[in-house]
């Protein structure tokens, strides 16, 4: 008996030491993709005199988280910790510490998470959107593949919408651009529709008196309910502006959803570390 225990535990230390490698591939060649994607031309550096044809709090936006002559940035890397919660009629949400690569000129991303689930128990959360294809999937301690999609065309404006959302973050992707279309709603409200690779996605961007974006909206963002994608509207919030490489960017936010008329957040978190290149 012993040795057939022994021989079990072996078979699945070996099966799971195998998904794990096939999941970290999996992993790196998205990230791979995304660095390889095609980008969207972009200005050498930012000219903040040249923004009034942009709504007015999208142009005081610019003026006020970049500084004259910034350079695009190419890539940022991103490492957070906050809580998620797996369904909007839970009250339990779980620890997550996540990575992520974003490309901006690519409008790409792929962000990998580790939401522990109890002691000694956890999933890999993996989230992408890589030359124009959205996907996602999740593991069962990093190693068994539970869950995956990839290119629906519901599953791509999820994604992208997702990469609009997070701009704040790498503020240089909501300067004007062949991509991005800036439209005036209000004194303090702006909508950006960006179009990549076929898919087209529009958010409400909100700004506060000192020019910082303090959330995002759209009345349709498609989610996953009941094995169908519906549209709900979708909402996102920021918070504690930082200084980063001389740009100024919120160090912690709340995403969530409006169900029956009421905002369920599921997921929020801070960036407790964050960096950037640039074009030289």
């Amino acid at each position: 008996m012993f040795t057939i225990l022994a021989s079990l535990a072996l078979l699945a230390v070996l099966a799971l030491s195998i998904g794990l490698v096939r999941e970290r591939r999996a992993n790196a060649q998205l990230i791979r993709s995304l660095l390889a994607a095609p980008r969207t031309p972009t200005a050498a550096v930012a000219n903040l005199d040249q923004l009034d044809s942009l709504p007015a709090p999208v142009a005081r936006y610019l003026r006020h988280v970049l500084r004259e002559g910034q350079r695009p940035i190419v890539t940022a890397r991103v490492r957070q910790v906050g809580e998620i919660r797996t369904d909007i009629s839970s009250d339990r949400w779980f620890p997550f510490e996540a990575s992520q690569l974003i490309v901006p000129a690519a409008h790409g991303f792929v962000w990998s998470a580790r939401v522990r689930m109890a002691p000694l128990l956890h999933v890999r959360v993996h989230d992408a959107y890589v030359a124009g294809q959205g996907s996602g999937r999740v593991s069962l301690l990093s190693a068994v593949r539970m869950a995956g999609v990839s290119g629906q065309p519901e599953i791509n404006a999820a994604s992208l919408h997702r990469f609009l959302a997070e701009s704040p973050w790498y503020p240089t992707a909501l300067l004007p651009s062949p991509a991005l279309e800036w439209s005036p709603i209000g004194d303090t409200r702006a909508l950006a529709t960006l179009t990549d690779a076929g898919t087209t996605v529009s958010l409400e961007f909100h700004f506060n008196e000192a020019g910082e974006v303090t959330g995002i909206y759209t009345p349709g963002r498609w989610m996953q309910s009941g094995g169908e994608y519906v549209q709900e509207p979708w909402e996102g919030r920021f918070r504690n502006y930082q200084e980063r490489d001389d740009m100024l960017v919120p160090a912690e936010g709340d995403v969530g959803w409006h169900i029956s008329g009421e905002w369920q957040p599921v997921w929020r978190g801070s960036n407790v570390e964050i960096s950037y290149s640039f074009d030289p």
